[in-house]
């Protein structure tokens, strides 16, 4: 069984990283336009985020738009990013009601201003609560904000991972007390990374579930926390200094 040892300077709780793939299969499989899958997919958000606290995750992130995905169609980007900023505003009073706080990693300089005015007003409105920390990927390159980082840190010759850590987080708006992702939720059926949270999941679990997004549950959650919970990790120990 899973046994979690807290790094230091950790957070209590699971941090669970979710890749949400298959909007777009989900509608076209049904004769809908894909804009129809992403709006289906804000459902998906919310059954997840109100089930995750209860399942012991601490820190829930939620990969909703990457670096690459401004190479789709304009339309379709246009939907994400009406729908981004409409779920910032409408879910903010359900976030502090919940005590949740909210904040978005990636880069912002390409965001819309009324975008990035909805993302600061739920990020300052949610700033004090604590019972689980939601963090939105927008625009996010996990590639892309190591270069950064390290470019930064370039003129300090040599570094410690937790240096760099704190120049990644910088650098993707994560704030430096975000915890090392435990386990990575895909769902949609492909069985990859893309890009996501490369330096933070280097000893997470991984669990793939066939679902499109748009079908996903609390429950499908819950089986994967269930999964991640029975496997033994060992952080390149040997099972018995593991468990010590």
């Amino acid at each position: 069984m899973a046994q979690i040892t807290l790094q230091p300077g950790r957070t209590s709780g699971l941090h669970v990283a979710i890749i949400m793939d298959g909007n777009g299969r989900w509608a076209l499989r049904r004769g809908l336009p894909r804009s129809a899958g992403h709006r289906e997919g804000v459902q998906a958000v919310r059954r997840v985020v109100e089930a995750a606290p209860r399942l012991g995750v601490g820190t829930l992130t939620l990969y909703a738009f990457s670096g690459d995905n401004w190479q789709r169609p304009r339309g379709e980007v246009s939907t994400l990013m009406e729908l981004f900023r409409d779920y910032f505003r409408t879910e903010r009073k359900q976030w502090v009601d919940q005590g949740i706080r909210v904040s978005v990693i990636g880069r912002r300089e390409r965001l819309s201003q009324s975008l990035r005015t909805a993302v600061e007003a739920a990020e300052e409105a949610t700033a004090a609560e604590h019972t689980m920390h939601l963090r939105i990927a927008v625009d996010y390159s996990g590639r892309d904000l190591i270069v950064e980082a390290a470019r930064r840190l370039s003129q300090n010759g040599k570094i410690s991972r937790q240096e760099f850590s704190h120049a990644l987080a910088e650098v993707s708006h994560a704030g430096a007390d975000t915890p090392e992702v435990d386990l990575i939720v895909r769902s949609g059926g492909d069985q990859r990374l893309s890009d996501f949270l490369l330096w933070e999941s280097a000893y997470a679990e991984l669990v793939f579930c066939p679902k499109m997004w748009p079908d996903f549950t609390g429950a499908d959650l819950k089986m994967a926390v269930r999964e991640f919970r029975a496997r033994e990790r060992r952080f390149g120990l040997v099972p018995a200094a593991a468990a010590s």
